[in-house]
């Protein structure tokens, strides 16, 4: 569904990522896992076409997206999540929650059909439709966050780092919320801290040091590869 040909960024004189090659087949939910620094929000950030490589391919079902602006890269069905999720803080839950919409905007009953789906997935946005975001703890925030990326109804979901400094049981949740989106339909390419827990629900994963891919494998070959689990897992 998704490949990186030979991707190479540049931030200045600086290569933020080289020759990246990966692949996402339809269905799957594939893990990046890596330092802070080592290129994961940077492939996130061009294939959401916010940065512009200097080589290489981005393949979207065999089309070539690389240099599409974002919104298009939208319209195409893929869709962001970021790592400090971008909500509008004094607005509500429900508002964040129908921009994540704009590109449906012109279809009310769809989006009145997502926005229940959504609160279905996280009825706890249901019940705080009318609060400002920034009212919300940090794991409620995350969950507005994905909920916005849903109401675009994406084919292919990036969500980068949803677990960050959210409790131990409610990163649970989130790994389990994740695993049901994926299971209604949704592609996602992850990038996650917490290894273990995104190896448990993952098909296959990357390892990323200083801007390349150094350990590929199915999520069982890297749980079980000592290096990754000494550097990612902590056993």
């Amino acid at each position: 569904m998704l490949k990186l040909v030979n991707l190479t960024v540049k931030y200045g004189n600086f290569e933020a990522l080289h020759r990246v090659n990966l692949e996402v087949d339809h269905g799957e939910i594939v893990v990046l896992l890596g330092a802070n620094g080592a290129g994961k929000s940077t492939t996130f950030q061009t294939i959401s076409g916010l940065n512009k490589p200097v080589s290489g391919h981005i393949m979207l079902n065999g089309q070539s997206i690389a240099g599409k602006s974002p919104d298009k890269i939208v319209k195409m069905g893929i869709v962001q999540c970021a790592e400090d999720r971008k909500l509008f803080q004094q607005m509500t839950v429900q508002e964040n929650l129908m921009l994540g919409g704009y590109v449906h905007r012109g279809k009310k009953s769809r989006l009145r059909a997502t926005l229940q789906e959504v609160f279905e997935l996280f009825p706890i946005l249901y019940e705080k439709r009318s609060n400002p975001a920034g009212s919300l703890s940090g794991g409620q925030q995350q969950m507005l966050a994905i909920g916005r990326a849903l109401m675009a109804k994406p084919e292919f979901m990036l969500l980068d780092e949803p677990s960050i400094g959210l409790a131990p049981l409610i990163v649970e949740q989130m790994f389990k919320s994740i695993q049901q989106i994926n299971q209604e339909g949704t592609t996602i390419l992850l990038a996650e801290q917490n290894a273990n827990a995104a190896l448990s629900i993952a098909d296959k994963g990357y390892v990323y040091e200083s801007g390349k891919v150094v350990v590929q494998g199915s999520a069982e070959e890297l749980l079980a590869n000592e290096e990754v689990r000494k550097a990612y897992v902590g056993a």
